[in-house]
């Protein structure tokens, strides 16, 4: 039996597209993920003509330079490539650009419309033309904006522990257009099941220091409290959020929340 030829690819120079492509993977995945076996990882080595451990060792490369990481004092592999620095210094510089150009390479890859890999709903959308465009770029952001939160709270709502991913959402702490800064910010984002996003929305809901998961008065006050969907609502009211292994929520943030509810 002939024994299986190397990917294509294999000990060649990784490109700067590739580079971006597997930050685009690495900014979806969990720190304790990054291995040859994961199928997203097996996935994209398919797709770049890589090994899998090629693959996950340059996910392992970006760790090293994860400032979320840096700060708990977990890191990837000590060494790595210049392209993986210059990535992160572009992430920086501009988010939203990177953001979409990773995933508009990823659905070049794929020989897709990026709207159509990046799995946006495109019915509402209108004519091509430059509305379109902005609208699918926004789309696009917000959905990478999702799966990064999504995963970061391992597939949980913060508040209950629900772990149905239809029912979740990843709720921007302070609102997408409110403080275009820190759209792409994963610090900027809960994991919330509907219902609790929309009360966090609506400024029903906040969450104080130390994490602390509060309700509006409101509740507590109406005689429809003893409902039991409002009770379960409620129900977590000072409990502590369950927090990430990555990707804390921000505590300013949270504060600036706070401030515009109190101000409603």
């Amino acid at each position: 039996m002939a024994s299986a030829q190397p990917p294509s690819n294999s000990g060649v120079k990784w490109t700067r597209d590739e580079h971006v492509i597997a930050f685009n993977l690495y900014c979806q995945l969990p720190f304790g993920k990054l291995h040859h076996g994961n199928p997203r990882i097996i996935e994209l080595a398919r797709v770049l003509e890589r090994t899998p451990d090629s693959v996950a060792m340059k996910l392992s490369n970006f760790a090293r330079l994860d400032p979320t990481l840096r700060e708990r004092g977990v890191g990837g592999l000590s060494r790595g490539a210049k392209g993986e620095e210059e990535v992160w210094i572009e992430f920086a510089a501009d988010p939203e650009s990177l953001v979409f150009e990773s995933e508009r390479l990823v659905a070049s890859r794929r020989g897709q419309l990026v709207e159509m890999s990046a799995g946006i709903d495109t019915r509402d959308l209108p004519p091509p033309g430059k509305e379109r465009d902005a609208l699918v770029r926004v789309r696009v952001n917000q959905g990478f904006f999702r799966r990064r939160i999504i995963s970061a709270f391992d597939t949980r709502c913060c508040v209950t522990g629900l772990e149905i991913p239809e029912l979740l959402v990843a709720s921007h702490i302070v609102p997408w257009a409110r403080d275009p800064e820190n759209r792409m910010n994963p610090r900027n984002g809960l994991c919330l099941n509907a219902l609790h996003d929309k009360a966090f929305d609506k400024g029903l809901m906040w969450i104080e220091e130390g994490f602390v998961v509060r309700f509006s008065e409101r509740f507590f006050q109406d005689r429809r409290v003893d409902n039991p969907a409002t009770s379960w609502l409620t129900g977590f009211d000072g409990k502590r959020l369950r927090l990430p292994k990555m990707f804390t929520p921000d505590p300013e943030l949270l504060r600036r929340h706070r401030n515009m509810v109190s101000s409603r």
